[in-house]
């Protein structure tokens, strides 16, 4: 019996068969392994979900007091007279938590030689120290001085108290 040869592809044409099935293969094997990728394992190991952050207790008790050594301020004619007190409420915080450091600035230029420079400070707000950036400001008279906010530290607590013009 004779065996006849028949060529499918004349010429260059198994080469290009070649690359074309070997792109194939190539394509394919890339996406079996993204798709095998998508798919979770068939065990895994499940640990217990993380322990919850830590509680930071923090107790706030704040007073607004005025002092009792600003005198008062006479306005209007001698006839009808207004006496209207010229001490500012001052604010007073009591937190757990102690400030952190104090934050360098940059003083700049003054805008005008009556103003005066109120430098940054660290303050109690939304059960949060919030930073609270140095600025020029102008005094409500020319004998205004401005009193710098203080913490002070009692037993295990923090007693802020806010900075004004006295």
């Amino acid at each position: 019996m004779k065996i006849k040869n028949i060529a499918f592809l004349p010429g260059l044409a198994p080469c290009r068969a070649v690359a074309r099935i070997t792109t194939i293969l190539v394509t394919s094997s890339a996406l079996g392994l993204l798709a095998g990728c998508a798919t979770e394992p068939e065990s895994h190991v499940v640990s217990d979900s993380p322990p919850p952050a830590p509680v930071r207790s923090v107790t706030t008790t704040t007073t607004t007091t005025t002092p009792d050594t600003m005198p008062a301020i006479v306005v209007g004619s001698p006839g009808n007279m207004v006496v209207t007190s010229a001490a500012p409420a001052i604010n007073t915080t009591i937190v757990t938590v102690a400030p952190p450091a104090l934050q360098s600035e940059v003083v700049l230029a003054q805008p005008a030689p009556n103003y005066v420079w109120v430098p940054g400070y660290w303050t109690w707000h939304n059960e949060s120290y919030q930073w609270v950036a140095g600025n020029w400001q102008l005094p409500p008279n020319s004998s205004s001085v401005w009193v710098a906010p203080r913490c002070e530290q009692q037993g295990n607590a923090y007693k802020f108290t806010e900075g004004y013009w006295n």
